[in-house]
């Protein structure tokens, strides 16, 4: 009779630390998956960080080859998509806001969005306040919003 009940406790045993080990694993890969989303969402952030950097060197090149004398030649907005749709989700979208703070001969004809023109020194003429949004979708987001990472740079021209 003592050797039936040791059969039954090996089982009652063994079922247990079965049921443990796949709760463990339940856990780890719940674990596994935070993580990856986590490295994702971070992975996304610094790559709107590196695109904003660049489209803010870019809209100074641009505003600096551009003559700003010429009636309707002046630089308010740059637009750009990189990757392959992102209003879909896959890629980048940026927009750069470009407003002028200078004198009068330097800012030109752009008249439309000048902050100030009462600037008195003449090491710095012309002074450009870029704002650079970076729009990216979530890829686990259903329900279509989009994460938008911003920058402002005042920078001397």
């Amino acid at each position: 009779m003592v050797g039936k009940h040791r059969k039954a406790f090996s089982m009652l045993t063994a079922i247990i630390v079965i049921v443990l080990m796949a709760t463990v694993a339940i856990f780890i890969m719940n674990l596994s998956g935070k993580m990856v989303k986590e490295t994702t969402i971070q992975y996304q952030r610094e790559q709107a960080m590196l695109l904003a950097k660049s489209y803010t060197e870019y809209a100074m090149m641009a505003v600096m080859a551009n003559d700003r004398n010429s009636s309707g030649k002046c630089l308010y907005t740059i637009k750009g998509n990189i990757g392959s749709s992102p209003s879909a989700g896959e890629g980048y979208s940026a927009r750069v806001h470009l407003s002028y703070i200078g004198t009068s001969p330097e800012v030109g004809s752009c008249g439309g969005r000048i902050l100030s023109q009462a600037v008195t020194t003449e090491t710095t003429p012309l002074t450009l306040l870029i704002d650079v949004y970076i729009d990216y979708k979530d890829p686990d987001n259903t329900a279509g919003k989009f994460r938008t990472y911003h920058q402002r740079t005042l920078q001397k021209i």
